[in-house]
Parts: C-alpha cells; sequence; structure tokens
C-alpha cells in the first residue's frame, strides 16, 4: 500500500529519532508519561509538515526546535490554567527526597528551573548545542542564552550540593 502523500520517509524518520526525542522531552519536562505525550505530539506536527521537515538541512534539529517549542507552549498554557485556579499563582520546588540517586536528584533540580531556562540548559548541555543555536531555537538573543545558563547552572550546582549532603551516609560525617 503506498504512503499517503507527502509522507515519504517519515515513518523511517519517525523510528529512528523518536528515543532520541524522548530523552529531550524527558528531561524538558521529568515526567515519563508528559514526555512520551510531548514526543507524540512533536511526532504529529512533524507528520503534518512534513514535506518542510524532510527539506530542511537538518531534520533532526528541525524535530528538536519544534520538541522544544511545543514543550515551552504547553508549559505557558499549563501554568495560565494553573494560575487562572489559584489564588497564590506561586509553585514552590519540588521537595527532594533523602538517600536519592544523582539521576533523580538532577531531575528533581531540573523541575526547580523555570521551563525556558531548562531547556536552556538540556540543549546547550545535554543536546550539546551552541549558544547561537540554542538562542535561534528558542528565538531570544545569545547573551540571553548565556546569562540563563549561567544562572541556571549556579542554581543547579547550589541545589546539588546541597542534595549531595543529604545522599551521603551520615554515620560517615561523625554527627
Amino acid at each position: 500500500m503506498p504512503a499517503p502523500h507527502g509522507s515519504d520517509g517519515f515513518e523511517e524518520f519517525a523510528r529512528a529519532g523518536q528515543q532520541r526525542l524522548y530523552r529531550t522531552a524527558y528531561l524538558l519536562c521529568g515526567d515519563a508519561e508528559t514526555a512520551r505525550d510531548l514526543t507524540q505530539t512533536t511526532l504529529a506536527k512533524l507528520f503534518q509538515h512534513w514535506r518542510k521537515v524532510a527539506a530542511a538541512d537538518h531534520p533532526h534539529a528541525y524535530a528538536k526546535t519544534v520538541l522544544t517549542r511545543t514543550f515551552l507552549a504547553e508549559r505557558r498554557r499549563g501554568l495560565r490554567d494553573l494560575l487562572a485556579f489559584t489564588r497564590t499563582g506561586g509553585l514552590g520546588p519540588a521537595p527532594l527526597a533523602a538517600h536519592a540517586d544523582l539521576r533523580v536528584t538532577l531531575l528533581a533540580a531540573l523541575a526547580e528551573l523555570p521551563p525556558r531556562a531548562r531547556a536552556m540548559v538540556v540543549l546547550r548541555y545535554w543536546e550539546d548545542l551552541s549558544v547561537e543555536t540554542v538562542a535561534s531555537l528558542l528565538r531570544c538573543s545569545e547573551s540571553t542564552v548565556k546569562s540563563q545558563c549561567s544562572r541556571s547552572l549556579a542554581r543547579l550546582r547550589d541545589r546539588l550540593g546541597e542534595a549531595h549532603l543529604y545522599a551521603t551516609d551520615h554515620h560517615a560525617t561523625g554527627s
């Protein structure tokens, strides 16, 4: 059976890139179910515009851009909905469990960052993209990426340093 018009190569692309997109989505949102939904939404958007994606110089980079922008748009929409139903409008930091392993601790620390700052850190340091590329993906200046990443990394270092104290064996500290 022939592929639907304009979908030539999409299935192969989706199969090859789905896991990679999912890993990035998981780092962005910190939740497996939400990451699956974000990945599927991204793939659906890519399918809708497959001709444009397939013609791009770097289809995987294009996909990452769609994923990141979808994540940020959904977070803004979710935050607006949340603020409409709460009086305080504030979100407290997610508590870290004592004795958490580094991966869980890192994900919890990432979750405390605002969505745009988290996207910058994930794209810059997990995906190893240049400052220029991250700025282009997120439609902001390079100086914004640099300053946000610097502040976010300092915040992560503070949080991870604090989490490390709780994750260590209390008997070894002599207290």
